[in-house]
């Protein structure tokens, strides 16, 4: 859930939980948002266990990584994806980068707010292509 509403939410909850029910109102109020919380980060916990698993920086494909990607995602959004922590190439802008078997990379480019703004797929030459290009020379 987005801050911007989240909290707001959650400070509409503690009052109207004292404003109806008085101090149980309040502690009933003050345990549902203590309880999102929790939810909140046993998810982040999960994703990051799940990618610790995983070489740093591997995907399994760029390609299909590059589809399923869309701009505003958040980094633990895009480690979802991954399912893997990915290389920091770059801190001024921010970007990420996750490479596959293939040898197929993509850079992923964070703006200042955290969200994703775009990528870049960058193919390895073919074998036929790079077969073609030493046969020239």
């Amino acid at each position: 859930m987005d801050p911007r509403f989240g909290w707001p939410l959650a400070a509409v909850a503690i009052a109207l939980g004292w404003w109806q029910w008085g101090w149980q109102g309040l502690v009933l109020g003050l345990t549902m948002v203590s309880f999102w919380l929790v939810m909140q980060f046993t998810r982040a916990m999960k994703v990051m266990r799940a990618a610790g698993r995983s070489p740093v920086g591997h995907v399994k494909s760029a390609l299909m990584l590059s589809t399923q990607l869309q701009a505003g995602l958040r980094m633990l959004d895009v480690v979802v994806l991954t399912k893997s922590l990915g290389e920091q190439t770059s801190t001024q802008p921010e970007v990420w980068r996750w490479t596959d078997s293939g040898g197929d990379t993509i850079d992923l480019h964070f703006g200042g707010n955290g969200r994703l703004e775009r990528w870049t797929l960058q193919r390895a030459p073919s074998e036929a292509a790079a077969e073609a290009e030493t046969a020239s020379l």
